[in-house]
């Protein structure tokens, strides 16, 4: 039987003026798998990201989201196609309520068996129902962090993409974050995660690349991966 694919990426080219950052990258995704995307700084990790998200407008290869071509997809369209992003600064609106930043991303359905409704994301979140009312600028940063994953499941996405989501928190709410991200995964939302915790990355997906210098240099299932004897140096370890 073949596998399906949320996402295939496939000869990805990205550029940031005259650099060529992103060079033939390829990627894919199966439904509800997870994949871990590693690398030292400035390998080409959130570029990557921003290109499959359409951010990145300078960019060629063929991307295919949920079964359709968007190679050329800008940002909203490929929101659209039930991809969710938790981007690295939380992109919480410090304006908007707590309530008010999960209603607004907040779907109906979902092609998963459960789904994250407003109810639930309390549940998961109680330190967010304590502070319904509080503007995003008046939490701290694992509460932010805990909202931009919250308002990014309400949209009942088919894959999130969770760009160093433990960047900078305390231990226990790293702790807390992996506990959700299990999950999500659990849930059969597929999973592309970034992460500076190489080892949690690995032990929390089912297959991971590496990037440098904008290419993929190792590849494979995570248990295989997590044993290679190069991966410490690709890492900068």
């Amino acid at each position: 039987m073949q596998q399906e694919f949320i996402l295939e990426a496939r000869d990805i080219h990205a550029w940031y003026g005259s650099s060529h950052v992103l060079q033939g990258v390829n990627l894919q995704i199966a439904r509800g798998g997870t994949v871990g995307l590693l690398g030292r700084n400035g390998m080409g990790k959130s570029t990557l990201i921003r290109t499959l998200l359409g951010h990145v407008k300078e960019r060629e290869g063929q991307i295919r989201l949920a079964g359709h071509d968007a190679s050329k997809a800008r940002p909203h369209e490929v929101a659209r196609l039930g991809i969710a992003y938790v981007p690295e600064g939380r992109g919480v609106f410090p304006n908007l309520s707590v309530k008010e930043n999960l209603v607004m991303a907040a779907r109906s359905g979902s092609t998963t068996e459960r789904t994250w409704s407003f109810g639930r994301v309390m549940e998961t979140f109680p330190r967010l129902s304590e502070r319904l009312g509080n503007l995003g600028n008046q939490l701290s940063g694992g509460e932010q962090q805990m909202l931009s994953i919250g308002r990014a499941l309400m949209t009942q996405p088919d894959l999130i993409i969770l760009d160093e989501a433990t960047e900078g928190l305390a231990p226990l709410i790293v702790a807390e974050i992996w506990r959700v991200i299990e999950e999500i995964r659990r849930d059969g939302i597929a999973t592309l995660i970034v992460d500076r915790d190489y080892r949690k990355v690995l032990a929390n997906c089912d297959r991971a690349i590496v990037l440098q210098k904008g290419q993929v240099v190792l590849e494979g299932d995570a248990g295989t991966l997590a044993a290679h004897p190069d991966l410490p140096g690709f890492l900068g370890l």
